[in-house]
């Protein structure tokens, strides 16, 4: 491909996300980088970077799109405004059949839209080029520790919606002072190294799992758990990780010994649906329970962690669990209750600079692939639907698009 005109579209969908694929910057950028792309922005009064910001440098402002080649958002679009026979990249939440998204693949599929979900685009070893993951885990380490400073009155922490960007989130810092408790991170990817920026920069230290386990401190300290810390294959007595990925209904959870001396626990792992929950509600019961605030940034409502009973929003972030009864209650309800922040959308509450590292994603890695025939294949395992039908890969996602095609007609 010699030429190509990408356009950022509007994001349509409600609640409205104020994130951007590129960034004015990146998309000049970009346009420097790869002789022969050019780039449009549609007009939009919700993005976190204002049309003017774009214009300035010279990124041309394009209400209509159709001469686009590409159309990239972040969210789903909304059926009414995709442009039939065009190529698009955005979040599409269908591979996992999700409900509220078939007449969204059915649309794409009747408008003969190419559709490259930036959640499928890896590199030959597997691994995601482009993620909002890192952002995750800065925001929602930050909002575990504004969860447990209000639950205990010790500080009161801006949210991080209201910082401007990260710069003025970290200025919250400086007021965060907490006694010697234990916090747990699960995980080993973008979102858990996000969480650990910031409790670095908080100056909170980190120490070994077993002294974690079996050691006292006189200041805060936090741990990072790998599957290996918390699971367990009961015929197996060697860890086997590829095993664990592969065979995850095979194993028990072990996680019970961290929730004896964990305070504040964020949960920044992958779960797989047949692995073990961490724990169970009627461990939440035990006295032995210490866990008092939970910070579930991956936020599987009712996966690997029980007490995570519905998603929180931006604006209202936290609610109570109480163990005794089981139920939901509003957040800092009693000193008994376990704390729980569970919002799902996190980096929207700091867009420009998730914004930014999702751009400098798209420049490395995707960008590159117009222009060598998607050399290694990137764009092709990550295209669900091409031609007004669905690629070889997503076929099984056939009987989900055409339930959307049969619910019309009712």
């Amino acid at each position: 491909m010699n030429s190509i005109k990408v356009g950022i579209i509007k994001e349509g969908k409600i609640p409205v996300d104020k994130r951007v694929p590129l960034t004015p910057k990146k998309c000049v950028e970009a346009m420097q980088e790869f002789e022969g792309l050019k780039m449009v922005v549609q007009p939009s009064e919700v993005r976190c970077f204002k049309d003017e910001e774009y214009a300035e440098l010279g990124v041309a402002i394009q209400q209509g799109l159709q001469d686009c080649n590409v159309l990239m958002g972040v969210k789903e679009v909304p059926v009414d405004e995709l442009i039939p026979d065009k190529t698009y990249f955005f979040f599409s939440h269908t591979i996992k059949k999700q409900p509220h998204n078939a007449k969204l693949l059915r649309a794409i599929l009747d408008k003969n839209i190419t559709l490259i979900d930036y959640e499928l685009l890896t590199d030959e070893k597997g691994q995601r080029v482009v993620a909002f993951g890192r952002y995750a885990g800065i925001v929602g380490a930050y909002n575990g520790i504004l969860t447990y400073g209000k639950k205990h009155k010790l500080f009161d922490l801006k949210p991080a919606y209201l910082c401007h960007d990260i710069d003025d989130m970290q200025e919250e810092f400086f007021k965060v002072k907490l006694p010697a408790i234990k916090i747990a991170i699960t995980g080993g990817g973008r979102v858990a190294g996000g969480a650990m920026e910031v409790l670095d920069k908080m100056e909170i230290r980190k120490v070994s799992v077993f002294d974690f386990l079996y050691k006292q401190f006189s200041e805060p300290v936090y741990a990072q758990l790998h599957s290996g810390d918390y699971n367990a294959r009961p015929d197996v007595e060697v860890w086997d990780s590829p095993d664990f990925y592969a065979n995850p209904h095979l194993y028990k959870s072990t996680f019970r010994k961290f929730t004896k001396v964990t305070d504040l626990f964020m949960a920044c792992a992958y779960w797989d649906p047949r692995a073990p929950k961490l724990f169970s509600e009627e461990d939440t019961k035990h006295p032995d329970f210490k866990i008092n605030t939970i910070a579930d940034i991956t936020c599987d409502v009712d996966g690997s962690i029980p007490t995570t009973k519905r998603a929180t929003t931006i604006q209202d972030p936290a609610f109570d669990y109480n163990p005794a009864t089981g139920n939901m209650e509003p957040a800092y309800s009693s000193e008994k209750n376990i704390t729980i922040m569970a919002v799902d959308n996190l980096p929207c509450e700091l867009p420009r600079n998730a914004s930014r590292d999702f751009g400098r994603n798209i420049i490395d890695y995707v960008f590159p692939q117009f222009f060598n025939e998607d050399e290694g294949s990137m764009l092709a395992r990550a295209t669900i639907a091409k031609g007004g039908e669905l690629t070889e890969k997503y076929k099984y996602l056939q009987e989900y698009a055409d339930s959307a095609k049969r619910t019309s007609e009712v």
